[in-house]
């Protein structure tokens, strides 16, 4: 079974005006929609045709670069939008709140160390919070479209949340101005998705 571009579950202007509509609709359909393609053919006839693609990351050949880029771009891009909706829809409470405040002193603290860590990746990349079994969090980044189930690579939690700060996510209306962008991305998180994964992972 090939993998394919998963539907958004919000229209392609529902996070304006944090992200605007024009981009999501280009990162949805030739960014995403080129990882898709490009992760399918290079499965193609292997041993990893037909894994899952948490198995797929989880046991990767880090030196196979064409199932590394396309299936961490696969992959990142299906979180990225599963953890953001329209403004107002879910808040950080609970165990996973709890966790942060443990971790990093206040919420305001892990907002600033998470937006540090995607203001300073370097090139393209992400930034991730992880939750690493017992509910321990964990902020890092990765280069590229490397993230956090791949061998060897930063938190080695699992990613609860990320952010994507290839330059194709936000330029069209931020131009070079990331940490705007990063300060806007705080408002369309759904927490709910977020503490649902934190749930499932600690």
């Amino acid at each position: 079974m090939a993998f394919e571009l998963p539907k958004l579950p919000y229209a392609y202007d529902a996070l304006e005006p944090h992200i605007d509509a024009r981009t999501m609709e280009i990162h949805h359909t030739k960014h995403h929609q080129g990882y898709t393609n490009n992760l399918n053919n290079a499965i193609a006839g292997t041993a990893l045709e037909g894994k899952s693609i948490e198995a797929i990351l989880g046991d990767l050949d880090m030196n196979n670069m064409a199932v590394r880029n396309n299936g961490g771009g696969f992959y990142n891009h299906c979180l990225f939008w599963d953890v953001m909706n329209p403004e107002g829809k879910g808040y950080l409470s609970g165990e996973l709140k709890d966790a942060i405040i443990a971790e990093f002193g206040s919420v305001e603290a892990f907002k600033d160390a998470f937006a540090k860590a995607a203001a300073t990746r370097f090139g393209s990349g992400w930034a991730w919070l992880c939750v690493h079994k017992g509910g321990k969090v964990e902020i890092c980044s990765t280069p590229n479209q490397d993230n956090p189930l791949m061998p060897g690579v930063s938190c080695g939690g699992f990613p609860i949340l990320a952010i994507d700060v290839w330059e194709h996510a936000y330029y069209l209306h931020y131009q070079n101005r990331r940490p705007d962008y990063i300060n806007a991305f705080f408002n369309v998180i759904n927490w709910n998705h977020v503490e649902k994964l934190y749930a499932e992972n600690k």
